[in-house]
């Protein structure tokens, strides 16, 4: 058996612990291990396909990235390419993936990647690609799971960014707005809110109003509390608003969103007369080692990633359905955005603690 593994979109703490586990666990079977770089861009001429040993993954799991790197622009069915005229335009060059895999004697792929990836992996299982797939966002949006590795890694590096606000926020009566990953959920907001015990946590899921944001900053005023701490999502919207998009993409890329807090912070400060000062963590989020519970997460992903290959689960997801790691179609990971409930424990417990979400 040859099998190859790939990562693809944004980066996430744990991928290296997923390409080791995977690596060693095929090893172990006496199967031939190989890595295509940058998502599918080996298996089109445009990186490489190299061998995985014990050599290769020794002493990576701690590692952030990935080491074989990846994209978010190389999704094969909608591939962007130089027009000639100083413009883009798609091609489909799928076929060119599934022959080149073919060539190469690979029977199997385990694809690491978001709900991106996952889409692309199941049009490729359609036109023959034995595939399995291991779920990777440090949003959590991804259905099916309870959680994806990377994100509780993405909750800590804010949570310690959010602590060290609160004392300069304290020490200068001023109002923190920082601002966090969060397309289409509000989970790495939401957890890192509570726990870090933020005073405003605004998130896509539950559209705010300003007006109701600024009363909760007067009210700690009032009540001898002279600093608040702000925290939004990058995909938040204001009632009747829209998302704040930063501008134009590169090809094949989706629209950047976020931008918030800087305006945010004006807002409240003309408003409520509080100096605010804003804060955008961005892609710290996304980088250095994951945590001891990515690290496990990521291990038994690779590792029951193998178990399907070798079962033949073909169009699967390996999946955390506490207690036991699982396989479940990729269609239905893929049928809904996973988001926050609005009426879940942790943010009713967030109300309860005082927590205002800008709605009421």
């Amino acid at each position: 058996m040859r099998i190859a593994l790939s990562t693809g979109g944004g980066d996430a703490p744990g991928l290296n612990a997923v390409i080791r586990a995977a690596t060693l666990s095929a090893l172990n079977r006496g199967w031939e291990v190989l890595g295509i770089k940058r998502g599918y861009y080996g298996l089109l001429g445009e990186d490489e396909v190299v061998p995985l040993t014990r050599e290769s993954v020794a002493g990576i799991a701690h590692l952030g990235g990935t080491i074989l790197r990846t994209t978010n622009r190389g999704n094969p069915f909608h591939y962007p390419v130089a027009d000639g005229q100083g413009g883009w335009r798609e091609v489909d060059r799928s076929d060119e993936v599934v022959a080149n895999a073919r060539a190469l004697g690979i029977d199997a792929v385990i694809t690491i990647g978001g709900d991106g990836s996952l889409a692309i992996a199941q049009r490729l299982v359609a036109k023959g690609m034995k595939i399995v797939c291991v779920p990777k966002t440090i949003d959590n949006d991804v259905a099916g799971t309870i959680t994806t590795f990377g994100f509780d890694t993405a909750v800590t590096t804010a949570i310690e960014a959010i602590d060290k606000l609160h004392t300069t926020a304290e020490s200068h009566d001023r109002v923190m707005v920082i601002e966090l990953m969060g397309r289409e959920a509000g989970f790495i907001a939401l957890h890192a809110g509570v726990a870090a015990t933020a005073d405003v946590v605004l998130i896509p899921e539950i559209p705010y109003d300003i007006d109701i944001v600024c009363e909760k900053i007067r009210a700690r005023d009032l009540a001898g509390r002279r600093f608040s701490i702000v925290v939004v999502a990058e995909g938040a919207i204001a009632k009747g608003g829209d998302v704040s998009i930063l501008g134009p993409s590169l090809p094949g890329q989706a629209a950047r969103l976020g931008g918030l807090a800087g305006p945010l912070a004006r807002v409240i400060q003309e408003r409520t007369g509080k100096e605010a000062r804003s804060l955008v963590l961005g892609h710290l989020q996304r980088g250095g080692s994951p945590t001891g519970y990515d690290r496990l997460l990521a291990t038994r992903f690779g590792g029951e990633a193998v178990r399907a290959v070798a079962e033949g689960r073909w169009g699967q997801m390996v999946a955390l359905q506490s207690p036991h790691i699982v396989t479940i179609p990729i269609e239905d990971a893929l049928r809904e955005t996973k988001r926050v409930d609005p009426t879940h424990d942790v943010v009713r417990t967030a109300r309860a603690t005082g927590i205002s979400f800008g709605d009421a």
